[in-house]
């Protein structure tokens, strides 16, 4: 995944989320977090437990995410979150020393430290010592926002979780002004498959179907279908939405038998080579094995068979071809009949 579309992800995150952005550059973004983007992100159970029994008006932290790492630090350059940290920062301690006055009879009584009503006579601190304590600095956490890192994996998870199942209504735009009064509106049901080829070497794929649940078309490529339309959740005015025929469970078995036959057309010469090399494997560690058990002891050998077991699930599992199916996410999409 490169850099830049990891940028874009994270900043759709953001918006979506209707989190405040402070700053943005090329190499970070600094924002503050909206309530339901800190309770997703922060691990913050306890402190929102607190809100909601108190009624508070919630804290959420401000976060400095890096995208791409310069020849200069981040901290160092203008405008950053060393400068952010500086503006929440508090001016030094102020030092209040006592105004010198002639000594008299009602000296004993004026506390010791400065002189009365002010703050530094009436806390111990400035009784004692003579400083006001200054507040805490503001800290803003930095992360980097990188392939594999943690931060990346969490957004993921989160994305993952609250994006399994959609419905989205294509807004009907600008309507003919001699149109019919209704939209026509079809109804198609789309899931994205993970598809993984896996041997001691891996390959990735995501196949997006999308099947009419009125007339049965199943369409490949799905979601760059609908990068051209403009998506809404809300219930455009004036439209009809026609009858569905196929049922969700025969539309996800449909999809599922339609991407089995197109992973059987592949070349699966790939599996045959892995198959090769499994063999080989278990050729090599028999042999070995078979030595180590002629050379041991009667009291080691279950311990060497042990091992032996165990050494060849680990290869099997390793170097086995197999192919694996994993659904990301699916969804309703109404989108408009053109006749």
């Amino acid at each position: 995944m490169k850099t830049e579309q990891i940028e874009q992800f994270v900043m759709r995150y953001l918006e979506s989320y209707n989190c405040q952005i402070i700053e943005k550059t090329r190499e970070y973004v600094t924002v503050k977090l909206s309530p339901e983007a800190d309770r997703e992100l922060t691990g913050r159970p306890y402190y929102w437990s607190f809100v909601e029994r108190t009624g508070v008006e919630p804290e959420t932290m401000t976060y400095t995410w890096i995208f791409r790492r310069t020849d200069e630090a981040v901290s160092d350059k203008p405008g950053s979150a060393a400068d952010i940290q500086a503006k929440f920062a508090p001016a030094s301690p102020q030092i209040i020393r006592p105004a010198p006055h002639p000594p008299s009879s009602n000296a004993a009584k004026q506390p010791q430290g400065g002189a009365p009503g002010s703050y530094a006579s009436d806390s111990i601190l400035g009784r004692y010592f003579g400083f006001v304590p200054a507040a805490p600095i503001a800290r803003v956490p930095t992360d980097e926002v990188t392939f594999g890192s943690r931060r990346l994996a969490q957004l993921f998870a989160s994305a993952k979780n609250h994006g399994r199942y959609v419905r989205l209504f294509e807004e009907p735009g600008n309507r003919p002004v001699f149109g019919p009064p209704l939209l026509t509106y079809g109804t198609w049901f789309a899931m994205n498959f993970k598809v993984e080829l896996v041997c001691d070497m891996k390959r990735s794929e995501i196949h997006s179907l999308g099947i009419h649940l009125t007339t049965g078309e199943i369409r490949e490529q799905f979601y760059d279908y609908t990068l051209s339309k403009k998506l809404t959740p809300r219930l455009p005015e004036n439209i009809h939405l026609t009858g569905e025929v196929i049922t969700l469970s025969k539309a996800t078995h449909s999809l599922e038998e339609y991407l089995q036959q197109k992973l059987m057309r592949y070349d699966h010469s790939w599996a045959k080579e892995a198959n090769i090399r499994l063999q080989e494997e278990l050729d090599r560690i028999h042999y070995y094995y078979n030595g180590l058990l002629l050379a041991a002891e009667m009291d080691k050998r279950s311990e060497i068979s042990a091992q032996f077991a165990g050494r060849r699930q680990e290869i099997d599992w390793q170097y086995r071809p197999r192919i694996k199916v994993s659904v990301i996410n699916c969804g309703l999409f109404h989108l408009r009949v053109f006749s």
